[in-house]
């Protein structure tokens, strides 16, 4: 998504207001523990998202219900177009969701001082700034914690982005509701595409 910059600064800006104090382990609201390899204090280069700009489809799977054991999966298509800015300090990509109707917006901004990068969502189907997961890459994988809640229930949030080479990418999200175990709930697929062909304006066109 190409955005003015004044509207750029808008959403860094909200994006920095929202987001926790770190010390490294930092727990969800009233969750009694927390996953062993979940931490907040993963680190990270200023150029580990740089691979991500451009055009991309993606064939996303999705637990149809999160939280209860389910094994049962929905899969969709989408497409998704990755800005850089500030040099890549700063990251904005549009999904768009062709046959659910919806879409969302990632924004990701690079911390120099700490050296991580915190990630955020924003639905369509809300318009509310998620709290973000923060971490970094180490080599081709990367991997992302934080704070959030599904359904009122608290949980850790853990997404793990995998670059298996220079045109695919793998990215996963799972929670854990009990700070024992991970369940992973949704999963999306890259393939690299001309963004001549699926973007339009630094958006994904729609069908």
């Amino acid at each position: 998504m190409r955005i003015p910059g004044s509207l750029l600064l808008l959403v860094v800006s909200a994006a920095a207001c929202s987001r926790p104090a770190q010390s490294g382990t930092d727990a969800p609201a009233n969750a009694p523990a927390l996953p062993p390899d979940y931490t907040t204090a993963r680190t990270g280069d200023v150029h580990d998202f740089d691979y991500f700009a451009g055009g991309w489809t993606t064939v996303q799977r999705r637990l149809k219900a999160r939280g209860v054991g389910s094994a049962e999966w929905e899969e969709f298509p989408a497409t998704l177009c990755m800005t850089p800015y500030l040099g890549g300090m700063a990251t904005v990509d549009e999904l768009y969701f062709p046959t659910k109707g919806w879409a969302g917006l990632t924004l990701r901004a690079f911390d120099l001082s700490r050296k991580q990068w915190s990630i955020y969502w924003v639905s369509s189907e809300t318009g509310l700034l998620g709290t973000p997961v923060v971490g970094g890459f180490e080599g081709d994988r990367g991997e992302f914690y934080g704070p959030d809640e599904d359904g009122g229930r608290p949980v850790a949030v853990r997404y793990r982005w995998t670059k298996l080479d220079a045109d695919h990418a793998r990215w996963e999200q799972a929670f854990s509701y009990d700070g024992r175990a991970w369940e992973t709930n949704w999963t999306a697929d890259f393939t690299r595409a001309d963004p001549a062909t699926v973007c339009e304006a630094g958006r994904p066109k729609r069908q």
